[in-house]
């Protein structure tokens, strides 16, 4: 990665990277403490958009599996993602960024209606912008979100924090002998079932020819290490 030929990003950041040490929730110390590492990119000079998970409050798949309607337990994931992207916007805010969260479900009292003409002129402003509400419609995962307003923003690429460093063929956390895969192309992901990024995503990113770097959010500077030849990560493309 070279951030000089870097204008504009999308950060995908998974709810679950929000709990800090906690089971269930937000921890304001660990939104802080990205909130920082993403005001380290911008002060590079690069244009940011953000997607929040949900995991961290509610799962609509989950939910479903427990009995729910599939799109009343995704809706319900969609608000919890608008949660998440108030705390983020505080804490970004309170470090002198101006942003706009953008919602693809209507809630003016709380945050503007996602518009994309807007969205691309907050950034051109140097507004960082957070996506919530996923697509607005159920059934789509907030990978997918990702992967389509970074399509519509033009986005010279997908970054998604996570809890592991990359992309392997098991769970690392579960399984010691697991394989990273440093590069990795689009159809590999989708033919090994790889499940760090959801298909819908995986293949709207390649028809829009968008890499995706995969990296743990978890690990201090890991955005910015990125951006300046460091780090761990995996990367999809080609």
């Amino acid at each position: 990665m070279n951030a000089a030929k870097l204008k504009r990003v999308l950060l995908k950041i998974s709810g679950e990277s929000l709990m800090g040490v906690d089971s269930y929730g937000i921890d304001v110390s660990t939104v802080d403490r990205v909130a920082k590492e993403i005001s380290q990119v911008c002060k590079l000079g690069i244009e940011i958009c953000l997607v929040i998970g949900a995991g961290n409050i509610f799962r609509g798949l989950s939910g479903a599996a427990a009995g729910m309607d599939r799109a009343s337990a995704d809706y319900m994931g969609m608000l919890a993602t608008v949660m998440n992207s108030l705390a983020m916007q505080n804490s970004l805010e309170r470090l002198g960024f101006q942003t706009r969260i953008q919602s693809a479900i209507s809630m003016t009292e709380v945050c503007e209606t996602y518009t994309r003409r807007r969205a691309i002129r907050h950034m051109e402003k140097n507004r960082i912008v957070i996506f919530a509400a996923g697509t607005g419609n159920p059934y789509f995962t907030t990978d997918t979100a990702a992967a389509l307003r970074a399509s519509e923003m033009d986005c010279d690429a997908i970054f998604k924090g996570t809890k592991v460093d990359g992309i392997y063929d098991k769970d690392p956390i579960e399984y010691k002998e697991a394989n990273k895969f440093e590069k990795i192309t689009y159809s590999e992901v989708l033919s090994k079932n790889l499940r760090v990024l959801d298909s819908s995503a995986v293949s709207l990113a390649r028809d829009n020819n968008i890499p995706i770097i995969v990296f743990s959010i978890k690990e201090n500077n890991g955005f910015l290490n990125i951006l300046n030849g460091k780090g761990s990560y995996s990367v999809v493309e080609g």
